[in-house]
């Protein structure tokens, strides 16, 4: 339990443990229907009861299972109201991208996002728009922290994600090799309405204070602006993901 719980606090212990945990019935049987290693079940019997059919998909998989008292889980979760399933997985290889990335295929890239809600949706809308994969910057907050895991409602287990140790140099190997690239910014881009994404791409989104680096941008082949007629200056990293990514994968 005591480790467990050192597993939702610490981000150091989780790359060190190379496991992660999730909760609830639905993101725990996501990860073992998407083949996703479960190194432990800590259930209730409530939620054993409540959620038989998960529990049984879990259970036939997981190395170890433990059944624990409502006021036990509930003191390590990192959730309100625990449904009495919570698992333990081993994390997933997420470097599978490389540079293999081809002409017409579409990606997001994210550069130091520090918020896990922002990134736990971003992922979930990735995946909904049906993008390639997902390239983060090393400065990224922890994938695998749990409002992250939480967040991407299950996409954490299913989506192409690669984390690249020099997110600068990486963009600009893509674009010599002829891949599109798109810096979002507001300043001195061109609007997104007047863009053409047929040849696809890859979407770089940047820090929610202070957006992407300069030294990003200018290695990118176009820079792209989201217009906006109201007097907020800018979007929510998230949001602001949603509408570039949409664009990307259906103007033609």
């Amino acid at each position: 339990m005591k480790q467990t719980a050192k597993l939702l606090s610490s981000a150091a212990y989780r790359k060190e443990q190379q496991c992660f945990v999730a909760e609830g019935a639905r993101l725990c049987r996501d990860g073992v229907q998407s083949g996703a290693n479960v190194k432990l079940l800590l259930y209730t019997r409530k939620g054993r009861e409540k959620y038989a059919e998960e529990f049984s998909c879990i259970a036939a998989v997981c190395e170890r299972k433990e059944e624990v008292s409502e006021q036990l889980l509930k003191r390590i979760s990192d959730t309100d109201s625990p449904q009495g399933l919570l698992c333990v997985f081993k994390t997933l290889d997420k470097n599978s991208l490389s540079y293999t990335i081809k002409r017409k295929e579409r990606y997001a890239a994210l550069e130091r996002i520090q918020d896990p809600s922002n990134m736990g949706t971003i992922l979930r809308t990735a995946e909904a728009l049906g993008v390639n994969g997902v390239i983060l910057s090393q400065d990224c907050c922890d994938i695998y922290s749990p409002k992250v895991v939480r967040g991407s409602m299950g996409a954490i287990f299913r989506l192409s994600v690669t984390i690249v140790e020099d997110f600068t140099e990486y963009m600009a190997a893509l674009t010599e090799k002829g891949i599109m690239t798109y810096a979002s910014t507001p300043h001195e881009a061109d609007s997104l309405a007047e863009m053409d994404f047929s040849q696809g791409g890859v979407m770089l989104i940047g820090n929610e204070g202070n957006g992407l680096k300069e030294e990003t941008i200018r290695v990118c082949a176009r820079r792209v602006r989201i217009p906006m007629t109201g007097r907020a200056e800018s979007l929510n990293a998230a949001a602001a993901a949603a509408i570039l990514l949409y664009e990307l994968q259906n103007r033609e």
